[in-house]
C-alpha cells in the first residue's frame, strides 16, 4: 500500500538528525561525496528520457551537478549552497603536453596541481605537491591563500534565503574544513607519512596554518548562511579498508586536538549539524570524532572492516546520524543485478532505519561504472522501504 509523505524535506531531514522519527527517511543525492560521476550522470538521464546540459560540479572527481528534475524523481531532501574560489583566483582546465600525452591540469588555491589525461577522462590525480621539499621555514614563507576573502562568499546569503524562502529542501554546505589531507596534498603522501614519524613537528606546523585557513574561512561562510542552512559538511579522509590510515596515537595527539578546535569553532557559529566525512574502517575512531563534536557520520563504508550497519547502529545510533552506507558499493552496487539491489537496501534500512538518525545515500559518490538501472533501483527502493 502506497504511504503519503506528511512533512517537507527539512522537516523530514531535521527530525533524522535529532534523533527522531520522520514520515520516511530523507535521501541526498548531489554532494560532493554524495554525487554522481558525470559519465553516470549522463547513461542515467538517457535512460530516464531527462534532458539536462551537463554541469561538472567537482572536477577532480568529474561530479556533475544534479537536475532538478533528476532531484524531484528521486525524492531527494537535500540542497547545496556552497562558497567558491576568491574573485582573484583561477580555476581554469589548461591543457598540456608531457611523456607523448595530453593532459588536463587544475591548479588549486594551496598550489596543488591535479591532472586528468585525455586517455582516462574519469577523474584527476595529483601532479605536483608544492611543498614536497619544503622545510619548516619554507613552510612558514608559503603562501597560503586567505580563508577570509571576502569574496569567496559573493551572493551565497541570496541563495541560500531563496531556497529557504522559495523551497521546501533542507541546506547543506559543499564540503570544507580539510585539514588533514590538504596538508598530505601539499606535501606528498609518502613524505607525510614518513614526517609523521621522523619531523612530526613539519606536521604540526602544517596542520596549524591548515587550520587557520579553515578557522577563517568559516567565520566568514557562517556569517554568511550560518542562520539559514541545516548542515555543515566537513571532512578528512582517516580510515582505509582495514582501519586507520595511520597510527591513532598520532590521531589523537596531533590531528585530532585541531579537528576539534575547528568543529567548535563551527558550532559557536550555528545551530547547523556538522556532518563528518571520512572513508574506510574508523569503529575505533568514533568515540573520537563525538568527542570532536560532530553530529553526523559519512559515507559509513560498510565494506570497510568492522563497519557492519549492525554493529554500527548498536554501538552508537543514539549518538551519531549514519549518512549513507545504503549498500555495498564496491562489490555489489556496480555489478548486481537490480533486484540484489533491492534487497540489499532493503536489508540495511531495516538495520540503520529504527528511532531515527539515519540518511539514506549511496557509499560516497555513484561512480562512472555503475549502470542506469541499478541507480533507479537504488534510490527507487531507498523510497519504497523508507517510509517509517
Amino acid at each position: 500500500m502506497a504511504r503519503k509523505e506528511t512533512m517537507t524535506s527539512r522537516e523530514r531531514l531535521n527530525k533524522a538528525l535529532n534523533h527522531e522519527i520522520p514520515d520516511r527517511v530523507p535521501i541526498d543525492l548531489g554532494g560532493f561525496q554524495t554525487g554522481i560521476h558525470r559519465i553516470a550522470y549522463a547513461e542515467l538521464l538517457a535512460h530516464l528520457g531527462i534532458e539536462d546540459e551537463l554541469t561538472i560540479l567537482d572536477p577532480v572527481q568529474q561530479l556533475a551537478k544534479p537536475c532538478e528534475q533528476l532531484l524531484e524523481r528521486f525524492h531527494v531532501d537535500v540542497r547545496y549552497v556552497c562558497a567558491h574560489g576568491p574573485e582573484d583566483f583561477d580555476g581554469s582546465i589548461r591543457t598540456a603536453t608531457r611523456d607523448g600525452k595530453l593532459w588536463h591540469d587544475l591548479k588549486d588555491e594551496f598550489g596543488v596541481v591535479w591532472s586528468m589525461s585525455y586517455e582516462q577522462q574519469l577523474y584527476m590525480d595529483i601532479s605536483h605537491h608544492p611543498l614536497a621539499d619544503a622545510t619548516i621555514k619554507d613552510l612558514a614563507d608559503y603562501p597560503f591563500p586567505k580563508g577570509d576573502d571576502p569574496t569567496r562568499f559573493t551572493g551565497v546569503r541570496d541563495e541560500a534565503l531563496e531556497l529557504r524562502r522559495q523551497t521546501p529542501y533542507a541546506i547543506s554546505t559543499g564540503i570544507g574544513g580539510v585539514v588533514y589531507e590538504v596538508c598530505w596534498y601539499m606535501r606528498g603522501l609518502e613524505r607525510w607519512f614518513v614526517d609523521m614519524i621522523e619531523n612530526p613537528a613539519y606536521c604540526e606546523a602544517a596542520l596549524d596554518r591548515m587550520l587557520k585557513f579553515w578557522m577563517d574561512y568559516y567565520t566568514g561562510f557562517m556569517a554568511e548562511v550560518g542562520d539559514i542552512i541545516d548542515v555543515v559538511m566537513i571532512g578528512d579522509d582517516i580510515g582505509g579498508q582495514a582501519g586507520p590510515l595511520f597510527s591513532p596515537n598520532f590521531y589523537r595527539e596531533i590531528v585530532k586536538p585541531r579537528q576539534k578546535k575547528l568543529v567548535q569553532h563551527i558550532k559557536s557559529l550555528t545551530p547547523a549539524k556538522i556532518w563528518y566525512h571520512t572513508c574506510g574502517s574508523v569503529l575505533q575512531l568514533i568515540p573520537d570524532l563525538l568527542d570532536n563534536g560532530i553530529d553526523i557520520l559519512n559515507p559509513v563504508q560498510i565494506s570497510a572492516a568492522d563497519m557492519d550497519p549492525q554493529k554500527l547502529k548498536s554501538r552508537y545510533g543514539d549518538k551519531l546520524v549514519f549518512w549513507g552506507g545504503a549498500i555495498d558499493t564496491q562489490h555489489t552496487l556496480p555489478y548486481a543485478e537490480p533486484q540484489r539491489i533491492r534487497r540489499e537496501v532493503q536489508k540495511n534500512l531495516q538495520v540503520l532505519m529504527p528511532g531515527g538518525g539515519y540518511v539514506f545515500n549511496n557509499v560516497h559518490n555513484v561512480q562512472a561504472d555503475v549502470p542506469a538501472e541499478n541507480i533507479v533501483a537504488l534510490f527507487d527502493s531507498a523510497y519504497e522501504f523508507g517510509f517509517y
